[in-house]
């Protein structure tokens, strides 16, 4: 079954979908009679054929020229599927071996217009690679001569529909700038060495094998009962699907140590987690404890996402035993309340109360400190780098902290710190952070650890004392601890050198560069966001998107603004029941906004205009279109997206940033991660994107307010 033919049968009415189901089921007995299995005339390829769903819906299949393998393709109305089954050709890619579909009458009237253009334009795109090189990478000889003509990666992105996926992933690594050496390592042999076990190698022509070793695009269903299971959930596609690159990752037999992947928004670094997951804890020994195998993350929303996926992705309960979902400090807590035989801990959250406390230390001691200040220098530098005393507090390097601090100053800092502390202390009071710490201690004493692997989810945003706990919970070695994160999508300001920690990734690093979840245009405008931004990668080098890419195309974002509040949220409701009457339901819609009230103004708006709403993280799970703030948006992805309220007094949040004058180095700091909530919102959405504000719109829209999107990053 071809990826697109799920993603078509996905889209489909339920009545047709039921009776594609129907025909499927009977398509054993079917083509060993040779019922319904239509040749065309005028045929590129005669191994396409239609089968017959309805009067108007037809399917179409690639018959292997041995044996009885068949390519499910398309599902289209029945003139559609004949035009599409005249002008396809398979074939099989000889740097990958995986078969390949391609539209030869498109690629012909692409070669006429390219010429064309050719006569004006003396640039061309890869003049600095030979023909040989491109054939290594597994460009095909028919193909290089439409690839000669190309002037840009503007023409290059046209063909993106036109050209075999695994070619065109190829030429847009190179027309990123990529070496031949690296696209061969990271999209070619992840291409190649991702195919099926050799146990399980399929026996017939070349063809049937090229289908098997076509993984991320190609699923091998060994019969009905398989296929309609499969049916039955078709949005998952990721539990079927993976990327060539991913499954290399996820599915490697064994790293020597910690491993990590890294990648843009979309480009299934939850999903490897996912896989990663699994393979772990499928080839534990059968005597292996129940929930050594932990799966972890950020928030506790994130994590029960992260249960609900793992439930579809693993049938086997035994298996799925093994695996234990919880996110990172809740697992700390825990740990210490064990450790204290149970006694609840009584955690500060509220930050406003937190710089409060700082403030009048500060005051209390006559100090010269901002309240903001003091709290970050105490979790990027004290709790960051487990400080226990002035002495060393004296000698700690303070990498990223703006505002040079001399002896004297340190002095009087730490005695803000012992005081802060010690009212916690006092109180009975901790902080997430402090329990996390103490977690670690408590694991670093005995010489068991609770788990065999750790993988960790969207590990950009976690802190140094949480890195610690992670570290203490299983013993280093071979696949003790996977972890997938995106600095660019790190929106708390925790920065963190691995290796600093215990935890060295060199050598065992990869990187995820396509998107799979939102469209080309709805990235490229996102990114465009980021300009300039050159993040950390957590191990001492800096993270790109270079080469990072999306496989889907669609409407670019409206983006507009209006007078008033009232007026944006009357278009915004506008919008949503624009959606909701064009197929999509209220839960596969997703709004986002800074600040909470503005969250629930717009739901009071759609409940009252008929369509039910839910905003997150203030009650019971409802129904109808989900509504969060920026943050509780992170992890979550919808078909269509809006984002609220992106007003020049909000976004950024003055509250959160630091004041230029109190540490110039945090205020830049604080802006990034501003930046990167708002990156991470508006790349929650598959589909459609809508972008608004009222009065003055954030200083981040003024330069791509009205960015019209390029054709690739």
């Amino acid at each position: 079954m071809h990826r697109d033919f799920l993603l078509e049968f996905a889209a489909l009415e339920k009545p047709v979908q039921r009776r594609v189901s129907e025909a499927f089921e009977k398509f054993a007995s079917a083509t060993h009679t040779g019922a319904h299995l239509e040749k065309l005339t005028n045929q590129r390829d005669p191994r396409i054929r239609t089968i017959r769903i309805t009067d108007f819906w037809r399917g179409v299949v690639l018959k292997a020229e041995e044996g009885d393998v068949y390519l499910l393709l398309k599902v289209l109305p029945h003139d559609k599927a004949n035009d599409w089954a005249c002008k396809h050709r398979a074939s099989v890619n000889a740097a990958t071996q995986g078969v390949e579909i391609r539209n030869d009458v498109a690629l012909e009237h692409a070669t006429e217009s390219l010429r064309a253009v050719a006569g004006e334009e003396s640039r061309r795109l890869f003049a600095g690679h030979s023909d040989k090189v491109l054939r290594q990478l597994g460009i095909e000889e028919e193909i290089l001569p439409i690839i000669r003509l190309l002037p840009d990666d503007t023409h290059l992105e046209a063909l993106h529909t036109v050209l075999p996926e695994q070619q065109f992933d190829v030429l847009l690594g190179l027309a990123s700038g990529m070496e031949p050496e690296e696209v061969d390592r990271e999209i070619v042999q992840a291409y190649a060495r991702s195919a099926v076990p050799e146990e399980a190698e399929p026996s017939g022509d070349g063809l049937v094998a090229a289908m098997a070793h076509a993984r991320g695009r190609v699923a091998l269903v060994s019969g009905p009962t398989e296929l309609l299971e499969i049916l039955e959930r078709p949005f998952d596609t990721w539990r079927i699907f993976l990327h060539p690159a991913q499954y290399r990752i996820a599915y490697r037999e064994s790293y020597g140590g910690p491993a990590r992947v890294t990648g843009g928004p979309g480009t299934g670094k939850t999903v490897v987690a996912l896989h990663r997951a699994h393979q772990l804890a499928r080839r534990l020994p059968a005597d292996a404890p129940d929930g050594c195998v932990l799966l972890t993350t950020f928030t506790k929303d994130l994590a029960a996402e992260l249960e609900r996926c793992l439930a579809l992705l693993i049938a086997d309960e035994r298996v799925r035993a093994k695996v234990r979902v919880v996110n990172v400090d809740a697992l700390a807590n825990e740990v210490v309340r064990r450790e204290r035989g149970g006694a609840p801990l009584k955690i500060l959250v509220d930050q406003r109360e937190i710089l409060a406390r700082w403030g009048r230390i500060s005051r209390g001691l006559g100090l010269d400190f901002a309240d903001t200040f003091l709290d970050q220098e105490w979790r990027q530098v004290v709790l960051a780098q487990a400080i226990t005393s002035p002495e060393q507090y004296l000698k700690a390097p303070r990498d990223g902290r703006g505002k040079r601090l001399g002896p004297l100053q340190k002095a009087q800092l730490w005695r803000a710190v012992v005081a802060f502390e010690e009212k916690l202390r006092q109180s009975g009071e901790w902080t997430f952070f402090q329990v996390c710490a103490r977690a670690a201690q408590v694991l670093d004493e005995p010489s068991d650890r609770p788990f065999r692997h750790v993988v960790v989810d969207e590990a950009q945003d976690l802190h140094p004392a949480q890195w610690r706990f992670l570290r203490a919970l299983v013993a280093p070695g071979p696949d003790d601890l996977f972890i997938a994160g995106d600095t660019h999508q790190r929106i708390y300001g925790n920065k963190v050198s691995l290796r600093s920690l215990g935890i060295q990734v060199a050598g065992r690093s990869s990187r995820l560069r396509i998107n799979y979840r939102t469209t080309h245009e709805i990235l490229t405008w996102a990114a465009s966001l980021l300009t300039g931004e050159r993040p950390d990668d957590m191990d001492g080098g800096e993270e790109s998107l270079a080469g990072y890419h999306s496989t889907l195309h669609g409407a670019h974002p409206d983006v507009h603004g209006h007078p008033g509040k009232a007026e944006e949220i009357k278009a915004l409701v506008a919008r949503i029941e624009k959606w909701i009457g064009s197929g999509v339901r209220p839960e596969d819609i997703g709004v986002a906004v800074r600040f909470v009230q503005l969250g629930r103004d717009i739901a009071q708006a759609l409940e009252q205009a008929g369509t039910p709403a839910w905003v997150l993280g203030t009650g019971a799970s409802g129904t109808g279109v989900r509504i969060g703030t920026m943050h509780r948006m992170k992890g979550l992805e919808f078909r269509c997206v809006a984002v609220a309220g992106v007003c020049d007094t909000v976004v950024p949040m003055r509250s959160a940033i630091t004041p230029l004058e109190s540490d110039a180095q945090q205020h830049r700091e604080d802006l990034a991660g501003e930046l990167s909530l708002l990156f991470v919102a508006c790349t929650r959405a598959r589909e459609a994107l809508s972008l608004s504000w009222h009065g003055a719109p954030s200083t981040f829209l003024v330069p791509v307010a009205e960015v019209r999107v390029p054709a690739s990053l």
